[in-house]
């Protein structure tokens, strides 16, 4: 199955022939009553998309997309009867995504889901991306690429010494001991690893700093430890 749609309309009765239509093009669907399994769902990571109308035999339609918004960024299609200009932008101002006047042509819909779960894949990607990103002031770690860069200058380091940076840019501000540092990086117990982390860390600092004796990035916490930051 390509993903879940979650369809929250009982006014229209559509539930039961949308189901066929977009199993046979690889969704599985689900039907709710109640914004409250909507959140449910949600929290479980369970929904890629949502159908929903904003006229509802219980609640506001408008305030249930609003609801859903504030809760997840997944793709809402309202699929309503209600065709009027007001209805839509209402929709789209609360947060919907696409609007489609039910009836419809039933391909024309399955176009429209798939259009935005693309898109919606496609963002999660560009996001997942950028998270791979660390800035910190003019130091650049870009982890999609294996590289980091000072003031726009590209810094060559050694793969021990780019994962060594790398798991103190990852945790900005945290404190590492010479174990933790050790053991995260060869993935044994630490056991006289005092000097090699030292070499490894003055290594970094030639590199990344313009003063290694007053760092800016990678500061030694006496007694601890270090940490970038």
């Amino acid at each position: 199955m390509r993903g879940t749609i979650l369809i929250y309309n009982n006014n229209t009765g559509i539930v039961e022939r949308m189901q066929p239509l977009f199993a046979g093009e690889g969704y599985e669907t689900a039907a709710v009553k109640e914004i409250a399994d909507i959140r449910k769902k949600l929290e479980r990571g369970e929904v890629q998309l949502l159908i929903t109308d904003i006229e509802l035999q219980e609640g506001d339609g408008i305030e249930a997309i609003r609801e859903v918004r504030a809760l997840s960024s997944i793709p809402i299609i309202v699929l309503s009867q209600r065709g009027d200009e007001t209805s839509k932008i209402g929709a789209l101002d609360a947060g919907a995504d696409d609007y489609v006047v039910y009836p419809c042509n039933p391909l024309e819909l399955v176009a429209r889901v798939k259009s935005q779960l693309r898109r919606y894949t496609q963002l999660a990607s560009m996001n997942a991306n950028i998270q791979r990103i660390y800035r910190i002031n003019e130091l650049v770690l870009d982890d999609m690429r294996r590289k980091v860069t000072v003031q726009g200058r590209e810094v060559r380091l050694t793969p021990i010494e780019y994962k060594i940076l790398k798991l103190l840019v990852q945790e900005r501000g945290r404190v590492f001991s010479i174990e933790q540092i050790y053991e995260s990086i060869w993935h044994m117990q630490a056991i006289g690893a005092d000097n090699t982390i030292a070499v490894h860390i003055r290594h970094i600092r030639e590199k990344i700093e313009t003063n290694p004796r007053q760092p800016q990035y990678l500061k030694v916490v006496w007694g601890t430890g270090y940490k970038v930051g």
